[in-house]
């Protein structure tokens, strides 16, 4: 995105537009907050918004009306109906009344970012994109947690770790958190990944990867020795350089690649993602849980 997609959150349940507004911001919106439709309308009065996220059950003005009000007011502006008591009857109502679209609580951010950014699509270029490309639905590099691959496997962690405390869940909203990081030289370049399952590699002791013994030997290997190796070898793993473990850069992908050949690249290849970026220069990530949102936009 050139510009960021200025986002109303409308709800009376004060955490909930708290978390969601702080996610949101985190995945590149400008958002803010409203605690009632009225309060929604006045904040729209003074200043536009591209996308209005509205909650249907609210004391005194309930979305429904807040929705009719938005549409006079500021008939450009998308508004998807978020709730968790809807019913049939209550989502025809939403769309007669002009809603982008209508979701049920709870709802993973990333449908929910997902639909923003449709409803954007929509108003700037006249209809709802149906197909995305690579920089729709990616992780911005900046939003992606990096470490130097002179950095030590602790000093890894710690991020690792971080980044696990930074993530949101409630029954309201979820947020899916990060199972690798991007390793980078000291010249800025991207030179690999280092995930979960490498660190689970390097805690293996080296002659479980070497030719099998012979017979006369193997005693000496047998699992039935390995009490306490576990904790050994993963104290051992510690001071290690990232670049001793780490796997190579994963294959990447112009931003302007469709998601069908995102899709075949990381199926052929058995990848559980890919780099994304534009004139040579790494912008973002696509993980496979960026494809199943967008499969689970389509399909439901």
């Amino acid at each position: 995105m050139t510009e960021k997609i200025k986002v109303l959150m409308v709800d009376d349940e004060e955490r909930f537009r708290e978390t969601t507004s702080k996610v949101l911001q985190k995945k590149g919106y400008e958002t803010t907050i409203a605690g009632s439709g009225e309060e929604a309308i006045e904040i729209l009065k003074k200043k536009p918004h591209d996308v209005v996220i509205l909650d249907v059950k609210m004391p005194g003005m309930d979305g429904h009306e807040a929705l009719s009000q938005i549409k006079k007011l500021r008939p450009e502006t998308r508004v998807i109906m978020l709730t968790g008591h809807g019913t049939p009857d209550s989502a025809k109502e939403s769309l007669i009344r002009e809603a982008f679209d209508y979701l049920a609580k709870p709802c993973h951010i990333n449908i929910l970012a997902t639909k923003i950014n449709d409803a954007y699509a929509s108003a700037h270029q006249g209809k709802r994109r149906e197909e995305k490309k690579a920089r729709d639905i990616m992780i911005h590099v900046g939003d992606y947690t990096a470490v130097r691959v002179d950095n030590t496997v602790r000093e890894a962690i710690e991020k690792l770790m971080a980044s696990f405390k930074g993530f949101v869940s409630n029954r309201r909203i979820m947020e899916t958190g990060h199972r690798s990081l991007l390793v980078f030289d000291q010249y800025k370049g991207l030179t690999g990944v280092l995930s979960i399952l490498d660190l689970i590699e390097a805690v293996r002791p080296d002659y479980l990867s070497a030719p099998k013994p012979s017979m006369a030997d193997s005693i000496q290997y047998s699992s039935m020795f390995w009490t306490g190796l576990f904790t050994a070898q993963t104290k051992a793993l510690a001071d290690k350089k990232i670049g001793a473990i780490m796997s190579d850069s994963p294959p990447s992908v112009d931003e302007e690649t469709n998601l069908m050949e995102v899709a075949d690249l990381m199926y052929r290849n058995h990848l559980r993602r890919v780099i994304v970026t534009r004139k040579a220069k790494v912008v973002g990530v696509v993980r496979e849980q960026e494809l199943f949102f967008e499969i689970a936009n389509i399909i439901l």
